[in-house]
C-alpha cells in the first residue's frame, strides 16, 4: 500500500493542494513590478501558509481579506474560507513573508494568526532508499554522482555496507518516487524505506516549571533522545512541542524523561489538553454563545420598545400615560423608546459599526454596511423627530426607534441560528475525530511473547510497535495488525462497509473501528498523524477548504451587490419622496401616523435591510461541507468542490481492469484430474513443489492447497529436493520420490512429456475464458490441469448496467492482452475495450474522449493509473483502504466495491442539485424581496414591508440556505444499490 501512495504522491508536481484556480485582480499582479516569472522561479519556489482569520461574517468579508492579501507583492494565490475562519495563501518568500501577510489581514480589520503545520514548513526532506544490486564502491560512487546531479537534491550518502542511500532533497522540486526512478535508470533496484515526512509532533504540558533555566534543562534532555528532531518551548503556556521520528521514539519516552529530570523530580508532564480540532470546536461554541448573549440582551431592551410603539398604543389607559407631554410635543413614550433603543443601537449593535468601518476603510462593502446604514437611518431620523418635538410646540412626527432596535434583534437572532447551523455542517469532521478511543490497554510481553502486565494509558501515548489489547466492544486504539486472537471488527465508520470484517493473525486493523467479539492483541504500526483516521480528517478538511468553480459566480455578484443595493435603496427613497412631494399618488396612501417623507424613508430602509449577500455566499460552501462529510461516512472521500462539480457532469467512465473490475489477485478456479489420484494428495505434491517459488501463480496454488489441510494457518508441506525454477515456464522438484513438474505447455515439451488431447482441450477452453492453464506432470505423465483466473469483482455486471441506466458510458482500458480483456468485458457488459495500453496511452485515451465532448471519470487502483487519473475530469482511486492520501485522485473510494463509483456520482449530483437549489433560493429571494420592500405591491394592494420584518426576512434567508444544505445529511444511496446483492467469489 505504501508503494501505491508513493507512486501517486509525485504526479501533481504543479498542483497546490486543493486550491481551485481563481482570477487575479488586475491591480494585483502575480509577480512584483519589474519581476518576470523566470526571475521568480530562480529566486526560489513558492511557499504555502495557513492563517486563522477571526471576525469574518459573510462572503464580502472573505473578499476583503482576499483583496488585502493579493495587494501584496509576490502573492501567487489566496483562498479564504469564511465558514472555517481560515485563509490559505501561496506566496513567493523572496518578496513577502508570513508576518507581512498577517499584518495585511489585520489592516483589513480582522484578527489573524499563522497556523503552524509541521508538514508544510519542511523545505528539505530526508529520503531513505534501500539499493539492490550494488557490488562494490564503484557502484555506490556511480549512484552517488548520478543522484547528486539531479536538480533539487542537496546531499547524497550511499552506504555500500548497509545498501542504503540517504538523500536530502527539496520535495517541491523532486519527489521520492522520482528519485527511485532515477536510481532504477542508473541500473539498480530501489525500495523505499522512509520519506522523511514520517515525523510526528506532540504538545506536552509541563507542571512544576518555575524558571526559564528549568525549561531549557528539559529542552536539552529531550533533544538528547534518539529520534527527536526538534523541541520548541513556550514557558508562558507551560508547553513543550516535540517533533520526532515515530520509528525511534514516542511520547511515553518524553514523559518519562521529563518526570525523571532534576533532583527533586518536581516536573510532571501530560499531553497538552487542547488540539487543533478542539480549538476549532471551542471557538465555534464561543461564537454561538456570543451571538446568543447579544440576542438576549437586545431582546431585553427591544421588547419594551416594541410594546410601547405597537401594542400599548391600543390600550386606552396606557396609551394616555405614554402620550403625556414632557416638553412641548415630546411624549413619555418617545423618551422611553429613545432610552431603550440607544444601547441596542450603539452597544449591542457595535459589531456592525466596526465591521462596516473595516470594510469601507479598504474600499469594499459588506453586509454590516447595509445593516449600519439601515438602522442608522431609522435611529437618527427618530432622534431628529424627538428633538423637533421637544423644541417645537406644534410639530407632529413619528419615531422609528422600534425599527432600528427590532432590526438589530432579528439580525442577531438570524446570525445565532446561522452559526448554529454552520456548526452542524462540519459535524462530519467532529465525528471522525471522536472515533479515536480515549484510552488503550498497553501490554508488556516477555521474550517468549507471554503477557507480563497490562496498563491502561491515554491512547495518544501509544507508540509505534506497542502491543495493544482490544477487548470486545472496545474501539481499536491505533492502526496495526493482529498478533493474537480472532474477532470481527465493524469498520463502517471508516470505510463505509456495513458488514463486520473477520480478523485473525496477520490481518490489518484500522484505528477508531469497533471490535465486536473476541479479544485481539494488535501491534501498532501507524500512530498519531500517520493513522488512517488522521489522514481522512486532513483530507476532508482540505476538501472543505477548496472552492467549487461555481462559487466564482457568487464571488462575482458579491463584489457589486452591496453598492448596488445602496443605490437601489436611495433610489427607492428618492422616487417615493418626490412622488409624495409632487402629489404623484393619492394622500390616502399615506398612513395616518406618517408623512410622505417618512413613508419614503420606510421603503428605502426596507430595501437596504432585506437584500442579503450572505445567502449567496453560503450557497456553495455549506452544501460542499455537508456533501463531503456524508461521502466520508460512506467511505467515499471527495476532495472538495471542484471534484464534486466535475463528478456531477460525468457521462463516460474509463475503468482499469486489474484490481478495479477484477479482484486483482489470481485464484484457482478449476481443477481437472486426468489420472486416478486423490485430490488432497495431488495438491500436497503440487504445493510442495511450488512452495519455493515467489511467482503470483504459485502463491495462488499454495493458497488453494491450504483448503485441503487442517493446519491451514502455517501448513508444513512435504520436502522438495532438487528444486529448479525455469523463468517464464514453471518449476520442478522431487517430492516423496516423485518427479513433479508444474508449468506451461512448453515446459512439458522440453521435458519430453506427452500432452493428452483432454489436457490440450482444457488449455484452449481456459484461454477462451480469460484464464491461465497450468499443467501438472507426476513421474513423466500429465496428471492434472489447473485453471487460474483473476475473477471479476462481484456485482461488476450490475454496476455497469446501472451506469447505463444513468446515461453513463463505460469503457475498459487495460495493459492486459486483448483475449483476456475482451472476455472480461463481455462478462460484465462493457462494449468498448482498449487493451495492451501503457500508462501514458491510458491518459491519451482519456484525452481523446474529452476531445469528443465527454466528461470523463477514470477509475483505477492507483498503482499505474496515475497519468490517466490526473488527465481525467475526475480521477477515482478505488480500494484505497487505509492508503487514503492518494494525490492523483479527486475522489478516493476506500473500499474495493464498484458500487461506490455509482455512490460518488449520485452523491455529487445530489449535492450539486442542492447547490443549484440554494442559488435559486438566494437569488430568487433577493429578486422578489427587493421589489416588494421597495413598495411594488403597495399601489395595488396597500401592502408594505416594515423594515424590521424585512430584516427578519433577510436573516431567515441565510438560515434557510444553511438548513437546505443540512438536508443533505439525510442522503441515501440509490435504491438500485441497496437491492444489489454483492456475493462472494465462488471457487470450484
Amino acid at each position: 500500500m505504501a508503494t501505491k501512495l508513493l507512486a501517486l504522491a509525485c504526479i501533481r508536481k504543479e498542483s497546490y493542494g486543493d486550491l481551485s484556480p481563481r482570477p487575479h485582480y488586475p491591480s494585483m499582479p502575480k509577480y512584483p513590478k519589474g519581476v518576470t516569472a523566470q526571475e521568480t522561479s530562480l529566486q526560489g519556489s513558492e511557499a504555502k501558509a495557513m492563517f486563522s482569520v477571526m471576525g469574518m461574517t459573510c462572503s464580502a468579508c472573505a473578499g476583503s481579506v482576499e483583496k488585502a492579501v493579493k495587494r501584496l507583492p509576490g502573492i501567487k494565490e489566496a483562498v479564504v474560507d469564511v465558514l472555517n475562519n481560515k485563509a490559505q495563501v501561496m506566496f513567493y518568500p523572496s518578496f513577502v513573508n508570513e508576518e507581512s501577510i498577517r499584518e495585511a489581514i489585520e489592516d483589513a480589520g480582522f484578527q489573524a494568526a499563522l497556523i503552524q503545520d509541521e508538514t508544510d514548513d519542511k523545505s528539505v526532506l530526508i529520503c531513505r532508499i534501500r539499493i539492490n544490486g550494488m557490488t562494490c564502491t564503484s557502484c555506490s560512487s556511480t549512484l552517488e554522482n548520478a543522484l547528486q546531479a539531479v536538480p533539487g537534491v542537496q546531499k547524497v550518502q550511499v552506504a555500500l555496507a548497509t545498501e542504503e542511500a540517504q538523500i536530502h532533497h527539496d520535495p517541491k522540486i523532486i519527489t521520492c518516487n522520482q528519485l527511485m526512478e532515477k536510481i532504477e535508470e542508473t541500473g539498480f533496484g530501489a525500495v523505499l524505506v522512509s520519506t522523511g515526512e514520517d515525523m510526528s509532533k506532540i504538545n506536552l504540558r509541563i507542571d512544576g516549571v518555575r524558571t526559564v533555566n528549568s525549561m531549557r534543562m528539559l529542552e536539552n534532555s529531550l533533544q538528547a533522545l534518539p529520534g527527536v528532531q526538534a523541541v520548541q518551548t513556550s514557558p508562558e503556556l507551560k508547553k513543550i512541542a516535540v517533533s520526532y521520528k515515530p520509528d525511534m521514539t514516542g511520547p511515553r519516552n518524553f514523559i518519562k524523561v521529563i518526570d525523571s529530570t532534576g533532583n527533586s523530580r518536581r516536573f510532571k508532564a501530560t499531553i497538552y489538553p487542547e488540539g487543533e480540532g478542539a480549538g476549532r470546536e471551542s471557538h465555534r461554541k464561543a461564537e454561538i454563545q456570543q451571538y446568543f448573549r447579544s440576542f438576549l440582551w437586545s431582546l431585553i431592551f427591544t421588547i419594551p420598545v416594541f410594546l410601547t410603539s405597537m401594542v400599548f398604543m391600543y390600550i386606552p389607559g396606557i396609551k394616555h400615560g405614554l402620550d403625556t407631554k414632557v416638553v412641548n410635543m415630546l411624549t413619555i413614550g418617545e423618551v422611553i423608546r429613545w432610552v431603550l433603543s440607544t444601547p441596542v443601537q450603539f452597544i449591542i449593535g457595535r459589531r456592525f459599526y466596526t465591521g462596516s468601518y473595516k470594510a469601507l476603510r479598504h474600499g469594499s462593502a459588506n453586509m454590516d454596511v447595509l445593516i449600519a446604514l439601515g438602522t442608522n437611518a431609522a435611529y437618527f431620523y427618530s432622534v431628529y423627530t424627538v428633538i423637533r418635538a421637544a423644541s417645537s410646540p406644534d410639530f407632529e412626527g413619528t419615531d422609528f426607534f422600534e425599527t432600528s432596535a427590532m432590526l438589530i434583534s432579528f439580525i442577531l437572532l438570524g446570525k445565532y441560528l446561522e452559526v448554529l447551523a454552520k456548526g452542524k455542517t462540519s459535524e462530519a469532521i467532529a465525528k471522525l475525530m471522536n472515533l479515536a478511543p480515549e484510552t488503550a490497554i498497553l501490554l508488556s510481553l516477555d521474550e517468549e511473547g507471554n503477557v507480563i502486565s497490562e496498563e491502561e494509558i491515554d491512547s495518544r501515548l501509544i507508540q509505534k510497535n506497542d502491543i495493544i489489547k482490544i477487548i470486545p466492544g472496545a474501539k481499536v486504539a491505533s492502526d496495526g495488525f493482529v498478533l493474537w486472537g480472532q474477532s470481527h471488527i465493524n469498520e463502517s465508520m471508516i470505510t463505509g462497509e456495513a458488514r463486520p470484517a473477520a480478523k485473525r493473525k496477520g490481518d490489518a486493523v484500522i484505528g477508531g473501528t469497533v471490535n465486536e467479539n473476541g479479544v485481539l492483541h494488535i501491534k501498532a504500526t501507524k500512530v498519531g498523524s500517520e493513522s488512517a483516521l488522521a489522514q481522512i480528517v486532513r483530507l476532508v478538511e482540505s476538501a472543505q477548504m477548496a472552492k467549487a468553480p461555481v462559487q466564482k459566480f457568487a464571488d462575482r455578484i458579491s463584489k457589486y451587490f452591496v453598492p448596488l443595493v445602496i443605490m437601489l435603496s436611495f433610489s427607492t427613497w428618492l422616487a417615493w419622496f418626490l412622488a409624495g412631494k409632487f402629489h404623484g399618488y393619492p394622500e390616502s396612501w399615506i398612513p395616518s401616523s406618517m408623512d410622505s417623507f417618512e413613508l419614503a424613508l420606510q421603503f428605502g430602509i426596507s430595501v437596504m435591510v432585506i437584500a442579503c449577500p450572505c445567502a449567496l455566499g453560503l450557497a456553495t460552501p455549506t452544501a460542499v461541507m455537508v456533501g463531503t462529510g456524508v461521502g466520508a461516512s460512506l467511505g467515499v472521500l471527495i476532495k472538495g468542490g471542484q471534484a464534486l462539480e466535475g463528478a456531477h457532469k460525468v457521462n463516460c467512465i474509463v475503468f482499469d481492469k486489474t484490481g478495479t473490475l477484477t479482484v486483482g489477485k489470481p485464484v484457482v478456479v478449476n481443477t481437472r484430474l486426468l489420472k486416478n489420484v486423490v485430490l488432497h494428495e495431488f495438491y500436497e505434491l503440487v504445493a510442495a513443489t511450488e512452495a519455493n517459488s515467489e511467482h503470483p501463480l504459485a502463491k495462488a496454488v499454495i493458497e488453494y492447497a491450504k483448503k485441503f489441510r487442517e493446519d491451514e494457518e502455517n501448513p508444513a508441506w512435504p520436502e522438495a529436493r532438487d528444486f529448479v525454477s525455469i523463468t517464464g515456464h514453471g518449476v520442478k522438484a522431487i517430492v516423496r520420490n516423485k518427479e513433479v513438474i508444474v508449468g506451461n505447455k512448453s515446459l512439458m515439451l522440453e521435458n519430453n512429456i506427452v500432452i493428452p488431447v483432454d489436457a490440450q482441450d482444457m488449455l484452449t477452453e481456459t484461454e477462451l475464458m480469460a484464464q491461465t492453464g497450468i499443467l501438472v506432470s507426476i513421474d513423466g505423465e500429465v496428471t492434472g490441469v489447473l485453471a487460474i483466473s483473476d475473477p471479476v469483482k462481484p456485482g461488476a455486471q450490475e454496476v455497469i448496467s446501472i451506469l447505463k441506466s444513468m446515461n453513463v458510458r463505460s469503457i475498459m482500458v487495460t495493459g492486459d492482452n486483448w483475449g483476456t480483456a475482451s472476455s472480461i468485458a463481455s462478462q460484465i457488459g462493457i462494449e468498448t475495450v482498449v487493451a495492451e495500453a501503457k500508462p501514458e496511452q491510458k491518459a491519451e485515451k482519456v484525452k481523446e474522449l474529452q476531445a469528443e465532448g465527454y466528461a470523463v471519470a477514470m477509475v483505477g487502483d492507483g498503482i499505474n493509473d496515475s497519468p490517466a487519473l490526473v488527465a481525467a475530469d475526475v480521477g477515482m482511486a478505488i480500494g484505497a483502504g487505509t492508503d487514503i492520501a492518494i494525490e492523483a485522485a479527486d475522489i478516493v473510494l476506500m473500499k474495493s466495491n464498484l458500487e461506490d463509483v455509482i455512490t460518488a456520482i449520485h452523491l455529487s449530483r445530489k449535492t450539486f442539485s442542492r447547490i443549484r437549489l440554494n442559488y435559486i433560493w438566494a437569488l430568487g429571494y433577493n429578486i422578489l424581496g427587493i421589489p416588494i420592500a421597495a413598495g411594488a405591491l403597495f399601489p395595488s394592494t396597500g401592502f408594505r414591508l416594515p423594515p424590521w420584518i424585512a430584516g427578519a426576512a433577510m436573516a431567515a434567508s441565510s438560515v434557510s440556505v444553511v438548513c437546505c444544505s443540512l438536508l443533505l445529511k439525510n442522503y441515501e444511496r440509490p435504491k438500485k444499490l441497496e437491492n444489489l446483492e454483492i456475493g462472494g467469489i465462488q471457487i470450484e
